[in-house]
Protein backbone atom coordinates (compact mmCIF):
# COMPACT_ATOMS: atom_id res chain seq x y z
CA UNK A 1 0.00 0.00 0.00
CA UNK A 2 3.28 2.03 0.18
CA UNK A 3 4.05 3.90 -2.70
CA UNK A 4 7.02 3.03 -4.84
CA UNK A 5 9.42 5.61 -5.40
CA UNK A 6 12.35 4.34 -6.87
CA UNK A 7 12.81 1.20 -9.23
CA UNK A 8 16.26 -0.19 -9.95
CA UNK A 9 17.32 -1.84 -12.82
CA UNK A 10 20.27 -3.88 -12.19
CA UNK A 11 21.26 -5.22 -15.50
CA UNK A 12 19.03 -4.88 -19.12
CA UNK A 13 18.08 -8.39 -19.52
CA UNK A 14 14.19 -8.29 -20.05
CA UNK A 15 13.12 -9.80 -17.01
CA UNK A 16 14.70 -7.27 -15.30
CA UNK A 17 13.71 -4.40 -17.27
CA UNK A 18 10.26 -4.92 -18.77
CA UNK A 19 8.42 -4.08 -15.69
CA UNK A 20 9.41 -0.60 -15.93
CA UNK A 21 6.20 0.95 -17.65
CA UNK A 22 3.76 -1.05 -15.19
CA UNK A 23 5.44 0.57 -12.01
CA UNK A 24 5.55 4.04 -13.71
CA UNK A 25 1.76 3.61 -14.75
CA UNK A 26 0.80 2.59 -10.76
CA UNK A 27 3.26 5.22 -9.44
CA UNK A 28 3.37 8.01 -11.87
CA UNK A 29 6.16 9.93 -9.53
CA UNK A 30 9.13 6.62 -10.15
CA UNK A 31 12.10 7.68 -10.70
CA UNK A 32 13.92 4.23 -12.69
CA UNK A 33 17.40 4.10 -11.93
CA UNK A 34 19.98 2.39 -13.86
CA UNK A 35 23.73 2.10 -14.52
CA UNK A 36 24.66 4.68 -17.53
CA UNK A 37 25.77 1.69 -19.71
CA UNK A 38 22.52 -0.36 -18.57
CA UNK A 39 20.29 2.85 -19.85
CA UNK A 40 21.95 2.91 -22.98
CA UNK A 41 21.37 -1.02 -23.90
CA UNK A 42 17.84 -0.73 -22.74
CA UNK A 43 17.41 2.17 -24.74
CA UNK A 44 19.40 1.20 -27.93
CA UNK A 45 19.13 -2.49 -28.10
CA UNK A 46 16.11 -3.67 -26.32
CA UNK A 47 13.05 -2.33 -28.35
CA UNK A 48 14.43 -4.02 -31.25
CA UNK A 49 14.99 -7.14 -29.40
CA UNK A 50 11.65 -6.97 -28.39
CA UNK A 51 10.30 -7.02 -31.73
CA UNK A 52 12.07 -9.46 -32.95
CA UNK A 53 11.34 -12.35 -30.38
CA UNK A 54 8.64 -13.48 -31.65
CA UNK A 55 11.39 -15.13 -34.50
CA UNK A 56 12.09 -17.32 -31.88
CA UNK A 57 9.29 -19.80 -32.51
CA UNK A 58 10.78 -20.33 -35.91
CA UNK A 59 14.67 -20.44 -35.15
CA UNK A 60 14.16 -22.75 -32.26
CA UNK A 61 11.92 -25.29 -34.44
CA UNK A 62 14.74 -25.06 -37.05
CA UNK A 63 17.32 -26.03 -34.50
CA UNK A 64 15.31 -29.02 -33.44
CA UNK A 65 14.57 -30.30 -36.78
CA UNK A 66 18.50 -29.82 -37.49
CA UNK A 67 19.35 -31.43 -34.32
CA UNK A 68 22.36 -28.25 -33.99
CA UNK A 69 22.51 -25.67 -31.59
CA UNK A 70 23.67 -22.02 -32.98
CA UNK A 71 26.87 -22.98 -32.84
CA UNK A 72 26.86 -26.06 -34.88
CA UNK A 73 27.45 -28.68 -32.50
CA UNK A 74 24.59 -31.64 -32.04
CA UNK A 75 22.21 -30.90 -29.40
CA UNK A 76 22.06 -33.62 -26.64
CA UNK A 77 18.73 -34.83 -25.42
CA UNK A 78 18.87 -32.96 -22.35
CA UNK A 79 19.42 -29.49 -24.87
CA UNK A 80 16.25 -30.91 -27.47
CA UNK A 81 14.10 -30.93 -24.02
CA UNK A 82 15.03 -27.53 -22.97
CA UNK A 83 14.13 -26.10 -26.77
CA UNK A 84 10.87 -28.36 -26.61
CA UNK A 85 9.81 -26.33 -23.43
CA UNK A 86 10.65 -23.19 -24.41
CA UNK A 87 8.70 -23.88 -27.39
CA UNK A 88 5.80 -24.37 -25.75
CA UNK A 89 5.55 -21.81 -23.79
CA UNK A 90 6.80 -19.20 -25.94
CA UNK A 91 3.46 -18.04 -27.41
CA UNK A 92 1.92 -16.81 -23.89
CA UNK A 93 4.99 -15.00 -23.74
CA UNK A 94 4.67 -13.31 -26.86
CA UNK A 95 0.73 -12.54 -26.23
CA UNK A 96 2.48 -10.55 -23.30
CA UNK A 97 5.34 -9.03 -25.48
CA UNK A 98 2.79 -7.79 -27.44
CA UNK A 99 0.96 -5.22 -24.79
CA UNK A 100 4.09 -3.81 -23.28
CA UNK A 101 6.68 -1.38 -24.04
CA UNK A 102 10.47 -0.76 -23.04
CA UNK A 103 10.42 2.20 -20.63
CA UNK A 104 13.82 3.95 -20.28
CA UNK A 105 15.75 4.46 -16.95
CA UNK A 106 15.36 8.76 -16.60
CA UNK A 107 18.12 8.46 -13.59
CA UNK A 108 21.47 7.01 -14.48
CA UNK A 109 24.82 6.87 -13.12
CA UNK A 110 28.07 6.10 -13.59
CA UNK A 111 30.07 4.42 -10.39
CA UNK A 112 27.79 5.11 -7.17
CA UNK A 113 24.68 7.04 -6.37
CA UNK A 114 23.39 6.88 -2.95
CA UNK A 115 19.42 7.20 -1.74
CA UNK A 116 18.35 8.29 1.69
CA UNK A 117 15.15 6.28 2.52
CA UNK A 118 14.69 8.54 5.92
CA UNK A 119 17.53 7.49 7.82
CA UNK A 120 17.84 3.85 5.53
CA UNK A 121 20.82 4.22 2.85
CA UNK A 122 20.94 2.53 -0.06
CA UNK A 123 24.17 2.80 -2.18
CA UNK A 124 24.04 1.41 -5.47
CA UNK A 125 27.26 0.50 -6.87
CA UNK A 126 28.93 -0.46 -9.81
CA UNK A 127 31.71 -2.16 -8.62
CA UNK A 128 32.67 -3.67 -11.99
CA UNK A 129 31.81 -5.86 -15.07
CA UNK A 130 30.59 -9.24 -14.78
CA UNK A 131 27.27 -10.48 -16.41
CA UNK A 132 26.87 -7.22 -18.14
CA UNK A 133 28.38 -4.05 -19.65
CA UNK A 134 26.93 -1.91 -16.25
CA UNK A 135 25.88 -4.35 -13.34
CA UNK A 136 24.53 -2.61 -10.52
CA UNK A 137 24.32 -3.93 -6.78
CA UNK A 138 22.10 -2.70 -4.35
CA UNK A 139 23.52 -2.33 -0.93
CA UNK A 140 21.51 -1.44 2.20
CA UNK A 141 24.65 -0.96 5.30
CA UNK A 142 22.34 -0.80 8.30
CA UNK A 143 20.59 -3.57 7.18
CA UNK A 144 23.67 -6.00 6.00
CA UNK A 145 21.56 -6.93 2.73
CA UNK A 146 23.00 -6.70 -1.15
CA UNK A 147 21.13 -7.52 -4.07
CA UNK A 148 23.23 -8.50 -7.00
CA UNK A 149 21.05 -8.70 -10.62
CA UNK A 150 22.47 -11.35 -12.22
CA UNK A 151 26.13 -11.35 -11.04
CA UNK A 152 25.09 -14.08 -8.68
CA UNK A 153 21.76 -16.61 -9.57
CA UNK A 154 21.27 -19.65 -7.17
CA UNK A 155 22.29 -22.66 -7.46
CA UNK A 156 23.23 -22.32 -11.19
CA UNK A 157 25.25 -19.17 -11.98
CA UNK A 158 24.23 -17.39 -15.46
CA UNK A 159 27.18 -17.06 -17.68
CA UNK A 160 25.67 -17.04 -21.11
CA UNK A 161 27.93 -14.11 -22.34
CA UNK A 162 29.46 -11.21 -19.98
CA UNK A 163 33.20 -10.53 -19.40
CA UNK A 164 33.87 -13.87 -17.20
CA UNK A 165 37.40 -12.70 -16.33
CA UNK A 166 36.50 -9.03 -15.18
CA UNK A 167 33.54 -11.12 -13.22
CA UNK A 168 36.25 -12.72 -10.66
CA UNK A 169 37.47 -9.44 -9.53
CA UNK A 170 34.28 -8.13 -9.33
CA UNK A 171 32.63 -10.98 -7.35
CA UNK A 172 35.66 -10.33 -5.04
CA UNK A 173 34.79 -6.71 -4.19
CA UNK A 174 30.96 -8.12 -3.86
CA UNK A 175 32.56 -10.14 -1.09
CA UNK A 176 34.07 -7.04 0.80
CA UNK A 177 30.35 -5.73 0.98
CA UNK A 178 29.72 -6.13 4.57
CA UNK A 179 26.24 -7.63 4.00
CA UNK A 180 24.81 -10.91 5.93
CA UNK A 181 21.59 -11.29 3.47
CA UNK A 182 22.29 -11.97 -0.18
CA UNK A 183 19.71 -11.45 -2.95
CA UNK A 184 20.52 -12.88 -6.25
CA UNK A 185 18.86 -12.25 -9.64
CA UNK A 186 17.41 -15.39 -9.83
CA UNK A 187 16.92 -18.22 -6.72
CA UNK A 188 17.24 -18.71 -3.00
CA UNK A 189 18.11 -15.80 -0.65
CA UNK A 190 21.53 -16.66 0.84
CA UNK A 191 22.92 -16.27 3.99
CA UNK A 192 26.64 -16.45 3.80
CA UNK A 193 29.10 -15.90 0.86
CA UNK A 194 30.09 -19.15 0.60
CA UNK A 195 28.13 -19.73 -2.74
CA UNK A 196 30.02 -16.08 -4.16
CA UNK A 197 33.16 -17.86 -3.01
CA UNK A 198 32.07 -20.97 -5.25
CA UNK A 199 31.00 -19.15 -8.02
CA UNK A 200 34.61 -17.41 -7.75
CA UNK A 201 36.70 -20.57 -7.57
CA UNK A 202 34.15 -22.10 -10.92
CA UNK A 203 35.26 -18.77 -12.82
CA UNK A 204 38.70 -18.68 -12.23
CA UNK A 205 39.41 -22.57 -12.82
CA UNK A 206 37.73 -22.46 -16.41
CA UNK A 207 38.95 -19.24 -17.37
CA UNK A 208 42.63 -20.83 -16.26
CA UNK A 209 42.03 -23.66 -18.77
CA UNK A 210 40.83 -21.62 -21.44
CA UNK A 211 43.63 -19.44 -21.17
CA UNK A 212 45.83 -22.49 -21.72
CA UNK A 213 44.26 -23.36 -24.48
CA UNK A 214 44.36 -20.01 -26.17
CA UNK A 215 48.17 -19.92 -25.83
CA UNK A 216 48.29 -23.08 -27.50
CA UNK A 217 46.60 -21.36 -30.33
CA UNK A 218 43.32 -23.24 -30.36
CA UNK A 219 39.96 -22.15 -32.06
CA UNK A 220 36.73 -20.91 -30.71
CA UNK A 221 35.68 -24.58 -31.94
CA UNK A 222 38.55 -26.02 -30.90
CA UNK A 223 38.09 -25.10 -27.57
CA UNK A 224 34.50 -26.08 -27.36
CA UNK A 225 35.31 -29.64 -28.49
CA UNK A 226 38.32 -29.78 -25.77
CA UNK A 227 37.40 -27.91 -22.91
CA UNK A 228 34.28 -30.71 -22.03
CA UNK A 229 36.68 -33.43 -22.02
CA UNK A 230 39.60 -32.02 -20.37
CA UNK A 231 38.11 -29.78 -17.50
CA UNK A 232 36.55 -32.05 -14.77
CA UNK A 233 33.01 -30.09 -15.18
CA UNK A 234 31.23 -33.08 -13.35
CA UNK A 235 32.76 -31.97 -9.66
CA UNK A 236 32.02 -28.74 -10.11
CA UNK A 237 28.22 -29.52 -11.28
CA UNK A 238 28.15 -31.67 -8.03
CA UNK A 239 29.10 -28.93 -6.31
CA UNK A 240 26.20 -26.29 -7.57
CA UNK A 241 23.14 -28.51 -8.52
CA UNK A 242 23.76 -32.01 -6.24
CA UNK A 243 21.75 -34.29 -8.73
CA UNK A 244 18.76 -32.53 -9.78
CA UNK A 245 18.20 -33.22 -13.33
CA UNK A 246 16.64 -29.62 -14.49
CA UNK A 247 19.38 -27.21 -12.89
CA UNK A 248 22.40 -29.38 -14.08
CA UNK A 249 20.35 -29.10 -17.58
CA UNK A 250 20.62 -25.52 -16.66
CA UNK A 251 24.35 -25.86 -15.63
CA UNK A 252 25.43 -27.94 -18.98
CA UNK A 253 24.08 -25.16 -20.88
CA UNK A 254 25.58 -22.20 -19.27
CA UNK A 255 28.90 -23.67 -18.85
CA UNK A 256 28.61 -23.81 -22.39
CA UNK A 257 28.01 -20.25 -22.90
CA UNK A 258 30.57 -19.44 -20.10
CA UNK A 259 33.50 -21.33 -22.38
CA UNK A 260 32.40 -19.08 -25.27
CA UNK A 261 32.77 -16.01 -23.15
CA UNK A 262 35.60 -16.45 -21.66
CA UNK A 263 37.45 -17.55 -24.87
CA UNK A 264 36.47 -14.36 -26.52
CA UNK A 265 37.35 -12.11 -23.88
CA UNK A 266 40.87 -13.61 -23.40
CA UNK A 267 41.33 -13.72 -26.81
CA UNK A 268 40.57 -10.16 -27.09
CA UNK A 269 43.15 -9.27 -24.48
Amino acid sequence: KKPVTYLVNTHWHFDHTLGNQMYAQAFPGIQIIAQKQTQKIIADFNPGAVARYPTREQRFKKILADGKATDGHTLSEDEKHEYEQALAGLAPVIAEMKTTSQLVPNVTFDRELTIDLGNRPVELKFIGRGNTLGDTVVYLPKDKIVLTGDLVDHPAPYLFGGFPVEQVETLKKLTELDAQTIVPGHGDVLHAKIYIHLLIDFLTAVNTAIEKEVNDGKTLEEVQQSIPKSFDLKTWKQKFVGDDTDDGSFFDQTFAGLVKASYNEIKTR
